[in-house]
């Protein structure tokens, strides 16, 4: 009879890909390099490229910043800026939707990890917690997928932004590109929708019977003398009861009081 733990070996991978998943989509959250923007005026911003994140904007300047180009000038917003793109609008809110879930996500999985490997009484909640964890997890997944997929669009059709003075960026660059938080956000939604995938496939054993039975399971004769060996299997655990006649058992119908009892305890 395999044991419980064998079979959440593909659970255990999920949790492990939701983990940096999560850890990468926190990350794309926190970065500025969502669009990368090259510009012709390099008076204000001096390296000529800026970046644009969902919630900042930054460039090196020598005149707002350092000389020596090696401070970033950045500019904040919020979805109270009236400028703000929709797409950036939109990922601001489902960026944080997908670090909530997918932190659920991770939870719920852990939870359904610990009642295989450390038991537990009630094996039929298992399979909830694995489910409940594969589709926090997928979702997590869909909005990410749906924020990095917009902006790049925004990217790739090069779509302006009308930014106010203040902030001292043109609304429209020369060229842009799609930065490294929107392959890092794919990165992140793959790994989650692969962790969702392997949470739903949990099934729990057939083997697994929650109640107490005794079932005969072998027997050793000598001549009108037999000493049987009996198998119980309760809440999962399965224990053998092995009794054997020691050596000396006399079979002319003297009783011998000498026996081995040997219990195996199998989780």
């Amino acid at each position: 009879m395999p044991y419980l733990a064998h079979t959440a070996n593909l659970q255990l991978a999920g949790f492990v890909f939701a983990t940096v998943g999560w850890v990468l989509c926190s990350i794309t959250t926190g970065l500025v390099q969502w669009r990368v923007w090259h510009v012709d005026n390099s008076t204000i911003i001096t390296s000529g490229i800026a970046w644009i994140g969902i919630w900042r904007t930054c460039f090196f300047s020598d005149v707002l910043v350092s000389p020596k180009l090696e401070t970033m000038y950045c500019q904040e917003f919020s979805v109270t800026d009236s400028f703000v793109p929709r797409e950036i609008f939109v990922a601001q809110g489902l960026m944080l939707v997908a670090m909530i879930l997918g932190a659920m996500g991770k939870t719920a999985c852990a939870f359904g990890l610990k009642n295989i490997y450390q038991g537990s009484s009630h094996v039929s909640i298992i399979h909830y917690w694995f489910t409940a964890g594969g589709t926090l997890n997928l979702l997590s997944s869909i909005s990410i997928l749906i924020s990095v997929a917009w902006n790049m669009h925004s990217v790739v059709s090069n779509f302006s932004i009308s930014f106010p003075s203040t902030f001292n960026m043109p609304s429209i660059p020369q060229k842009q590109e799609v930065g490294d938080a929107i392959s890092l956000g794919i990165v992140s939604a793959i790994l989650l929708f692969m962790s969702g995938i392997f949470l739903l496939c949990y099934k729990l054993p057939p083997f697994l019977d929650h109640k107490t039975h005794i079932r005969l399971e072998e027997s050793v004769f000598c001549e009108s003398q037999s000493v049987n060996s009996k198998v119980v299997e309760k809440s999962g655990t399965f224990v053998s009861l092995k009794i054997s006649a020691n050596p000396t058992l006399n079979c002319d119908g003297i009783t011998n009081e000498a026996f081995v009892w040997e219990i195996e305890e199998k989780l």
